[in-house]
């Protein structure tokens, strides 16, 4: 009975050993292996839903002033350089031209002689003048009266038949010409008398304005041989050497004014929707360290028609233009020049 009951307690050590042998146990390679996997699904759908960055670049530009020279000449003097900040009324550009300078000397010339002439108007005939007059026709009336005892005495010797009548004739003529000599003489002496007329002095004041208009006109393209700057810039090309001969309308030098300068952008026209004058948004600038910079936006305008335009579709339903925005940064910041460029991801603008 004893050896009955002992044999169940053997055998059942040995059922659970058999038992622990065949239930299998987790594998770690395989439980890291499938995180791994899952991980990469997820974030390729991550990837694959999320929305696309759109990058838009920008450049930095600021408004350019080329100089030009009114006047031809010889470039004397240069004393400005390249990068150079110059102040508004600086000297930049000095042209040589003496033909110039001596027509204006020619003009001066010319006014003073204007001047005399209406002094001499205003003043009126001079005492000897008149005197002359007077004496003219005194010598006139002694002519005259000379003339016409030639005629009495020769019409009398034609009436007795002692002179031809040819004589007579020549007498006549002498006599009606020396009458016409009074007649002019005491024209010419009331003249004298009464001075110029007031046309006179309007014609001689007219030229004293002429000749003064002449002089401010060419004393203005003398000026022009003197090239100063219009504001407060920044020298940025100096394309012209000294010594070359240079003509009115090319440009021999070019400023930027640093104080006026935007970011600007190009930019499709589905892309400007919302956009609107006043609007800020924030761009990055490499050449600053990656700085972002706050930029308002003050001109929304339409390129030309010759360029800019992009189809929509392959079959050209219709095109879309192209704009020019420019944004103006807030706030001044030191060191942004023209030529770096901005970017901004679009689609995530903020101000």
């Amino acid at each position: 009975m004893s050896e009955a009951r002992s044999t169940p307690d053997r055998t059942e050590p040995a059922s659970n050993a058999a038992t622990s042998r065949h239930t299998p146990g987790l594998n770690p390679r395989a439980v890291i292996a499938g995180a791994i996997f899952l991980a990469i699904i997820g974030l390729a759908i991550w990837y694959l839903a999320r929305p696309e960055p759109l990058l838009v670049q920008g450049e930095v530009e600021s408004t350019r002033v080329d100089i030009a020279a009114r006047v031809s000449g010889r470039l004397a003097k240069v004393p400005v350089v390249r990068g150079e900040d110059v102040a508004a009324g600086a000297t930049l550009l000095v042209i040589d031209n003496p033909e110039l300078v001596a027509e204006l000397r020619g003009a001066e010339a010319e006014k003073l002689v204007a001047d005399a002439e209406l002094a001499r108007i205003n003043v009126g005939t001079r005492p000897e003048i008149i005197a002359q007059r007077k004496a003219e026709i005194e010598r006139a009336t002694a002519n005259l009266t000379f003339a016409q005892q030639t005629y009495d005495r020769t019409r009398q010797l034609a009436v007795d038949k002692f002179a031809p009548l040819s004589k007579l004739d020549e007498d006549m003529n002498s006599l009606t010409s020396a009458q016409k000599r009074l007649e002019q003489a005491n024209s010419a002496y009331q003249e004298a008398v009464k001075g110029f007329t007031a046309e006179e002095h309007q014609i001689a004041e007219a030229n004293v304005g002429k000749a003064a208009a002449k002089i401010q006109t060419i004393k203005a393209l003398v000026d022009q041989m003197t090239v100063v700057a219009p504001v407060a810039s920044q020298v940025y090309q100096i394309p012209a050497e000294e010594g070359e001969v240079v003509t009115p309308g090319v440009p021999l030098l070019s400023l930027v004014d640093l104080a006026d300068t935007w970011l600007g952008f190009s930019l499709r026209e589905d892309l400007i929707a919302g956009l609107k004058v006043g609007d800020q948004f924030r761009v990055r600038v490499p050449s600053l360290g990656d700085r972002e910079i706050v930029a308002q936006v003050r001109v929304i305008a339409a390129k030309g028609e010759y360029a800019g335009w992009r189809a929509t579709r392959a079959t050209g339903d219709f095109d879309l233009r192209t704009f020019a925005i420019r944004a103006y940064p807030v706030e001044k910041i030191e060191g942004l020049r023209p030529g770096m460029s901005v970017y901004v991801d679009w689609t995530r603008r903020s101000p």
